[in-house]
């Protein structure tokens, strides 16, 4: 093998990898949303579930993407362990299709799918269009990557060190061995087969040593979704170890049947082309095991609450549903939206409280809760600028437009909640002067405080609910009307010296927080319908 076979080789294989990379992207960026939200809205039918991991799987061209998927869900709480296990057993049936298409030998028109795909991305303004042309072109790469290799790969079947090589491959734990390293280091089942395929198209690799590399590939496929889980919950490193044993109950299984009876040899004699061989042998070995597994799905849940069991882990840092060793993978924008969105909410809960816990220091003449307001800002802060690192991290790997915007919306919320919880402590701050310094402020004053605290704190119950603008907006209108009332009704107090100017000025500082309150929450709700 000179060195023009070896760079041909080098080429192919990098064709045929950017071709999947791009095929799976345009899928994911033209109709990952309706794949998520299927996932997402998943019933705990078995059957159902099974069939929507396959199809998934099958359209985004890779398991890997779908489990990681399914960590993510799991680590977030918007699927079950029991659920995840049959979307894995699916998963791990729809990534056979890759190798159908392949030993289908499609090569011939290859190059007029990348030549439509690229007329389509370059020359067609509409961002749908614009994806389809990148999958088209993805899948036409593909193929002219995979005959690239092929050719590159021929001088291989004269090569006696080669050959020698790959009859070593036919002992099952070294090819099983091989075949989980190299998938585990491309991380891609899907390409490890399809180089697998062009090395039997080739004939540089008989079905006799390639079934054992085929079945450590199905385990190497794996590691992707361990990367996902290292640092998520228990229950989505339970959703990686249920990936894991699904396929090495499938190695040890299809080990010995190939070891004991003659399978491959009746492969061999039912099919003669060696791609379509391998492919139909990674499809038998899913299937099959998919439907040996599914009656015991269940218990492979609970063996992995075994194996990891529940613990009492210390809280590390402030934030319960972000985590800053983000995986932008793909597929995984729905699990940081979802993340976000359960942070922006917990924040919003506390930047309320602590109005509401300022108000009331402000209306009974004290300071009692001012060091929890203290405390509780401080985290205020602290989740802001998580939300705000973690947003613009993830939004630089994010092409779907709908959910950048969905990102900026956010990103504008949690800066208005923290200003709430500024605002907030300025009342806390107003409050402890009043107390302190024993400054008296009218009846009239304390009953038009009471009135506005009613409105903002209607105004509080209804901002994150998109349904509510309309009730908001008129609120926050309302309390622009009521702090304008009430400055002139301050002045003609002072006018008619019956109250103090220190007192003036306090009152003064207050209805500004008020009125800015009211604003902020104005925007979230604008947001949160945007949302």
């Amino acid at each position: 093998m000179g060195l023009s076979e070896i760079l041909t080789l080098a080429g192919g294989l990098a064709l045929f990898l950017i071709g999947m990379d791009s095929m799976g992207k345009g899928l994911e960026t033209a109709c990952g949303n309706k794949m998520k939200a299927i996932l997402k809205k998943l019933t705990s039918n078995r059957f159902v579930a099974v069939l929507v991991g396959a199809a998934i799987t099958a359209v985004i061209q890779s398991s890997s993407a779908t489990t990681v998927m399914v960590v993510g869900f799991v680590n977030a709480g918007m699927m079950t362990l029991s659920q995840a296990v049959w979307i894995i057993m699916g998963a791990n049936i729809g990534t056979t299709i890759t190798g159908l298409l392949i030993a289908l030998d499609i090569g011939m028109i290859a190059p007029a799918f990348a030549i439509i795909g690229a007329v389509m991305m370059i020359f067609i303004k509409k961002p749908l269009v614009n994806e389809i042309g990148k999958i088209l072109a993805g899948f036409g790469i593909l193929f002219i990557g995979m005959d690239m290799m092929s050719a590159a790969m021929m001088p291989l079947r004269e090569s006696e060190f080669f050959i020698g090589l790959m009859t070593k491959f036919s002992n099952p734990f070294l090819g099983i061995l091989v075949g989980m390293v190299f998938t585990a280091i491309i991380q891609s089942s899907s390409a490890s087969v399809g180089i697998l395929q062009a090395l039997a198209m080739a004939g540089a690799i008989k079905l006799d040593s390639a079934v054992f590399i085929l079945f450590g590939q199905n385990i190497g496929t794996c590691v992707t979704a361990l990367l996902a889980s290292i640092s998520a919950n228990r229950n989505a490193k339970r959703t990686t170890l249920i990936h894991f044993m699904f396929n090495i109950i499938g190695t040890v299984l299809f080990t010995l049947i190939c070891v004991v009876t003659p399978l491959v040899d009746f492969m061999k004699e039912i099919i003669e082309e060696p791609a379509m061989q391998i492919a139909t042998m990674h499809t038998v070995f899913n299937i099959t095991t998919s439907l040996l597994l599914i009656p015991f799905g269940l218990y492979l849940v609970k063996l992995t609450e075994l194996i990891l069991p529940d613990k009492i882990e210390k809280e590390e840092n402030v934030f319960m549903y972000i985590n800053h060793d983000l995986d932008v993978s793909l597929g995984n924008s729905a699990i940081l939206i979802e993340n976000i969105k359960r942070e922006i909410e917990r924040m919003y809960d506390i930047s309320s409280k602590n109005i509401l816990l300022g108000l009331d220091d402000i209306l009974n003449k004290n300071n009692n809760h001012r060091d929890e307001i203290v405390a509780n800002e401080d985290l205020v802060d602290k989740l802001n600028d998580g939300i705000t690192r973690y947003i613009t991290l993830s939004l630089p790997h994010e092409a779907n437009k709908k959910e950048s915007e969905i990102y900026g919306a956010y990103l504008n919320i949690s800066s208005n909640i923290e200003r709430l919880s500024d605002h907030a402590q300025n009342l806390s701050d107003t409050a402890e002067e009043i107390y302190s310094g024993n400054i008296k402020l009218s009846d009239a004053v304390y009953k038009e405080l009471g009135e506005l605290s009613v409105a903002l704190k209607d105004m509080l119950n209804n901002a994150m609910l998109a349904e509510k603008f309309v009730e908001v907006e008129l609120l926050e209108s309302k309390i622009d009307d009521l702090t304008e009332d009430y400055r002139k009704n301050m002045f003609e107090r002072l006018k008619a010296s019956s109250c103090s100017a220190d007192g003036s000025i306090l009152y003064s500082t207050l209805l500004i927080n008020l009125e800015r309150i009211g604003d902020h929450l104005l925007n979230v709700s604008e947001k949160i319908r945007e949302v």
